[in-house]
């Protein structure tokens, strides 16, 4: 027999003798790494008790090792109570609803304080096409990333005299490192600071000085800077060409929302907020719009975003398998498309989203 048919032969022979494909090891736990994690939660203020017990239904039915520590926390109050703050610190991790933060009459946001009073310095919001769910854009999948205890958001201001009023401005250079980190670690191939350097150009002119620097550091990540007009405008005409994004305080806030709304709406869109020591994992987009009185009366909150939120909560605390399955019924349900709140053209009520997320758990 010649030689060149002797090969094939032997593939053939050794292709049918082959072990079966069996799950890579993606994750090797260290001893007791399975014990059950406390997670402070908040429920917060309107939607928020609907969507945070959409949560804990889905933990309990698919008993992920999590368990929750509950404060009744609301937005009306002047500041967060110490006893949270200390559940906060002690369990490193919390998920929250929105909390209603009251439009001038210079009380504080309890969300601004939180951020503040345990340094979570970086606010991170995915904003990605989710199958089944028409939008205008396809291919999109961006990740803003914004600076979260320092600048005008952060309410760095006060009167000077009467009828004059200071807002302070800062820039660091950690939330780029933060940034490139994120996409090096992501397998993320873009970064692009947003900016308004040809007017602020001390603030923000600092701020790029960072993210330059930064950039260096990282020579497999393509570095790229965007005005923040024109960042809103490439937005909306074209997302698809944004990956990672990283921004000053207050920007942040009008991408990530504006991002989420092309993506498929605030409803849908994970987030969090995470420091050197701590994490509070929320709604990505508009974490503060606690919704319509009506919506709460009926019932039909929306608990995607919040439930996404969650399986970067569990893969915060590396519970990975958790993490996927929860994600994987959750797009399941959405792809299906029977299963749908008002804001995605549906009628359902909140129950009815989180008994389908159930149903589809593998």
């Amino acid at each position: 027999m010649a030689r060149r048919h002797i090969i094939p032969l032997l593939n053939q022979l050794t292709s049918s003798t082959r072990l079966p494909l069996t799950r890579s090891v993606t994750y090797m736990p260290r001893p007791g790494d399975g014990a059950p994690r406390a997670v402070t939660l908040i429920p917060g203020d309107g939607v928020g008790p609907l969507v945070t017990n959409a949560v804990e239904q889905v933990m309990e039915a698919m008993h992920a090792p999590v368990f929750f520590e509950k404060y009744d926390v609301h937005g009306d109050l002047s500041k967060v109570p110490q006893e949270v703050i200390e559940s906060i610190k002690k369990n490193k991790v919390c998920l929250k609803g929105g909390l209603r933060t009251p439009v001038g009459g210079g009380v504080s946001s309890l969300n601004v304080q939180l951020r503040k009073e345990l340094d979570l310095y970086a606010s991170l919001v995915n904003c990605f096409n989710l199958p089944g769910l028409p939008t205008r854009h396809e291919n999109v999948d961006i990740v803003v990333i914004r600076e979260n205890t320092e600048g005008e958001y952060s309410g760095l201001e006060h009167e000077v005299v009467p009828g004059v009023v200071e807002s302070l401005k800062f820039c660091s250079e950690r939330i780029a490192k933060y940034a490139f980190e994120y996409a090096y670690l992501n397998n993320r191939k873009t970064v692009t600071a947003v900016h308004k350097a040809n007017i602020m150009k001390l603030a923000d002119g600092l701020f790029l000085e960072s993210c330059r620097e930064i950039a260096t550091k990282y020579p497999s990540i393509k570095y790229n800077e965007i005005i923040v007009d024109n960042c809103c405008m490439q937005l909306v005409s074209k997302p698809e060409q944004f990956d990672v994004m990283v921004t000053p305080n207050l920007y942040g806030n009008l991408v990530a929302n504006t991002a989420a709304g092309i993506a498929g709406g605030t409803g849908v869109m994970p987030g969090g907020n995470v420091g050197a020591d701590h994490a509070v994992f929320e709604q990505g987009a508009s974490a503060g719009n606690v919704g319509k009185d009506k919506i709460v009366q009926q019932k039909k909150a929306n608990p995607v975003a919040l439930l996404l939120s969650s399986a970067m909560m569990l893969r915060h605390l590396q519970f990975p398998s958790f993490a996927d399955r929860l994600e994987t019924a959750v797009k399941r349900v959405i792809s299906e498309g029977k299963y749908r709140t008002k804001d995605l053209g549906g009628d359902s009520s909140t129950q009815e989203v989180v008994d389908a997320v159930i149903a589809n758990l593998d």
